[in-house]
């Protein structure tokens, strides 16, 4: 429907708004109508606004990342902007000003009815939405549909969680996988971890652009076949021991027909074959996910479609199929303020040319192949009964002016019944693994010379030679797309980590063996470090599983910084993870130290103020994180820590800062940049407030080609840098990457 990606349904937007491009499209589909009526998912006397409200634009909605510290500051900025847009009128018309989700916790999402159209009109709305823009590269905001918000909270995520995300292109839904598992920011490696998977090669380059901007250790980007994606392995006390997961989310491709409003082909293409032709997909990908969810573990099953036999027809079938091991779980409470209709227990199904049939039996054989036993409720009434498909969520666009979606939270009892044949040890309730009871494929890997689920030796997944994990080889598994780097581990003593112990004094809990590379040969260029846990991952499955992305990147090569002591300098992206373990180099700085280090280009050290131009005086040129610790006597000032990465020179300073976050942080000490016309220079966005003169060219720019970093004749280090495989190659003062499906980043 629409233009299809991996299953997925995406209609084609055009840039200039609503309206503009659609002419041609009318907002009617009689077979539509006819089948959701008959269906009755709709309550009685509502269908005429059901359908009214399909035809109407969907509101923009996004999102504050909620793990980031300094949340509550993005949320008090948005505000001061929210105040002043309510006042705007705009062809006699008084702007409506974003209301925040009632059901969405600590008010950290919000939905909007201005249009593009209409955000031109106004300079200040232009403000606002270059605000939002620039917050949104920097990933501080999240543009997402209202309903795709809702699977990750109803997962229940706790930092200690194995997760898998088993379609998770284009990644919004990821992205706040990973925040809820950096909820306490002062653990800098939760011990749990999100792997993202999807099938669809060029479209986990997405994700790994979406998931970069969190800057986390604990993300995995792989690409396999969400209905066979294989079964991995940790090392646990020397023995291998099978990957369950506490939490799976399978969000899985759909016909798209409950983004009617945003997907406006739907209305034209919209036939009841696509759904029949995805059921068994759908079905063969949730049983992929239960068989590997951790017994006690939650996983949600979620679609952006209406149907029930891409819904309750596949979580009934799954019921049936596991014989009690899995159970409807009841989040009504979970989420309140949102509006949602109970499943349904009572269904039929449609062909394409409009015959319906209510049951198997009717089904004449020649159609046997596109219409299947799984399509249809269970026959026997007290099974039904006992599924609870009431339990399911049906979320309607009428009801809270939002798309339609489905979902449904699982909860696994015990081991799946076509899995309990197989023996079990005690030693798999070792809690290396996770802290339920496992299931399944928790066959004795000692002794057993096949994993039932695999088909295969479970020991034949070692781990590269060295500690190298790297793509697996073509005669093992067929490679699409672009072939991935390896990903070096460093030994302990490997002879690059002396002089960065010694410059920044690290601590001696510093995770050594985390610290990972993405070549064999030459000199390193880039050092990166993922969670021990995802480090046991990668160097057991090195010959089962293809990485796309891993790590966050924590210092760059700068030849030149050899003569200082230390030829690594810190990145802005790993800060964050690595500040815990610095003992040196810090250069406690004051608000108004941040307004000239991220508006000048290359102070000198005397216009900072008097504490941190003594502190900067002492040290030596190189690299050097300038801090800023929050003044609760002071609540005009930001309320959070801020590390940011610089250069001490000669003579002079300088902030290491992505343009974006520049911005950012600006706007958290209150100075506004505000460009009125692509192309011009900046203008005040608040009356009487200084503009800042931003460098064009500041930040940590990826560039391909391999060279290395040169200090600058100005005495601090230039900012080019060569990536050596992550996929992605993008300045970070670059335009937006287009969003798809559920997430859209403004333009």
């Amino acid at each position: 429907v629409g233009k299809q990606v991996s299953g997925r349904c995406y209609g084609y937007i055009d840039k200039a708004g609503w309206g503009a491009g659609y002419s041609e499209i009318i907002k009617e589909n009689k077979l539509f109508e006819q089948y959701y009526r008959e269906q009755k998912i709709v309550p009685e006397g509502e269908f005429e606004h059901f359908m009214e409200t399909l035809r109407e634009p969907l509101p923009a909605t996004f999102r504050i990342t909620g793990y980031k510290s300094h949340a509550k500051e993005i949320l008090h900025c948005l505000k001061k902007y929210f105040k002043e847009v309510q006042d705007i009128e705009i062809d006699g018309q008084k702007i409506e000003a974003p209301q925040a989700l009632s059901w969405y916790p600590d008010e950290l999402a919000w939905h909007t009815n201005m249009s593009r159209k209409i955000i031109r009109k106004s300079p200040l709305l232009e403000k606002f939405h270059q605000f939002l823009v620039s917050e949104t590269e920097s990933g501080n905001i999240s543009r997402q549909e209202a309903v795709s918000m809702i699977p990750p909270l109803l997962l229940k995520i706790e930092p200690h969680h194995k997760i898998l995300d088993m379609c998770a292109a284009p990644g919004s839904k990821t992205a706040q996988l990973i925040e809820m598992l950096h909820s306490d920011m002062d653990v800098p490696f939760p011990e749990g971890f999100v792997i993202a998977n999807d099938v669809d090669n060029k479209r986990c380059y997405l994700l790994v652009h979406q998931a970069k901007r969190l800057n986390s250790p604990c993300i995995m980007v792989i690409n396999h076949d969400a209905s066979n994606i294989p079964r991995f392995q940790v090392d646990c006390d020397g023995k291998k021991d099978i990957l369950f997961y506490d939490r799976i989310l399978c969000d899985v491709p759909c016909s798209g027909d409950g983004t009617m409003r945003k997907n406006i082909d739907v209305w034209k293409k919209w036939t009841t074959s696509n759904s029949l032709q995805l059921h068994g997909l759908q079905l063969r990908i949730a049983v992929r996910g239960v068989e590997q969810l951790a017994v006690g573990g939650r996983m949600v099953y979620s679609t952006c479609s209406l149907n029930p036999v891409e819904d309750e027809a596949v979580i009934a079938s799954l019921l049936e199929k596991s014989e009690g091991a899995l159970e409807l779980a009841d989040a009504s409470a979970d989420l309140p303020g949102l509006k949602w209709m109970p499943g349904i227990t009572s269904w039929k199904v449609m062909t394409r040319t409009g015959e319906w049939y209510s049951d198997w039996s009717e089904v004449p054989v020649s159609r046997h192949t596109q219409i299947r036993p799984t399509m249809f409720p269970p026959t026997d009434r007290e099974k039904l009964k006992e599924m609870k498909l009431e339990r399911c969520m049906r979320i309607l666009p009428h009801h809270q002016n939002t798309g339609g979606f489905f979902v449904a939270v699982l909860v696994k009892k015990a081991a799946m019944p076509w899995n309990r044949r197989y023996p079990k040890v005690e030693e798999l309730k070792r809690p290396c693994l996770t802290a339920a009871t496992e299931d399944a494929g928790s066959a004795d890997l000692e002794s057993a010379s096949v994993d039932p689920e695999l088909g295969e030796c479970p020991q034949e997944a070692t781990s590269g030679k060295d500690g190298v994990c790297g793509p697996p080889p073509s005669k093992k598994m067929k490679l699409f797309g672009f072939k991935e780097d390896p990903f070096v581990f460093l030994a302990e003593d490997d002879p690059v980590f002396a002089p960065i112990q010694n410059f920044y004094n690290l601590s001696p809990s510093f995770p050594k063996p985390c610290v990972l590379t993405r070549t064999h040969e030459g000199k390193k260029r880039h050092l990166y470090m993922v969670s021990k846990e995802l480090r046991n991952v990668l160097l057991n499955n090195s010959e089962r599983m293809k990485v796309i992305n891993t790590g966050v990147k924590v210092w760059s090569r700068n030849n030149d910084g050899e003569q200082f002591g230390c030829a690594f300098r810190l990145a802005q992206e790993g800060i964050y993870t690595l500040f815990p373990y610095i003992g040196a180099r810090i250069v406690n700085v004051s608000v108004e130290d941040i307004k000239v280090l991220l508006t000048q280009e290359n102070p000198y050290l005397n216009k900072l103020e008097s504490d941190a131009y003594a502190q900067a005086k002492k040290l030596e040129m190189g690299s050097i994180v300038l801090r800023y610790q929050p003044d609760q006597q002071n609540p005009s000032m930001p309320q959070c820590p801020i590390e940011l990465c610089g250069w001490r020179g000669k003579t002079s300073i300088r902030a290491f800062v992505p343009r974006n976050e520049r911005l950012h942080y600006l706007r958290m000490v209150g100075v506004e940049v505000f460009q009125s016309k692509q192309g011009k220079g900046p203008e005040p966005a608040v009356e009487g407030e200084p503009v800042a003169a931003v460098p064009e060219d500041s930040g940590e720019m990826e560039v391909d080609g391999g060279e290395e970093e040169k200090v600058a004749e100005t005495d601090t280090p230039s900012h080019g840098g060569a990536d050596g495989g992550d996929g992605e190659k993008c300045s970070p003062s670059a335009g937006p990457h287009p969003g798809t499906q559920d997430e859209a980043v403004p333009s």
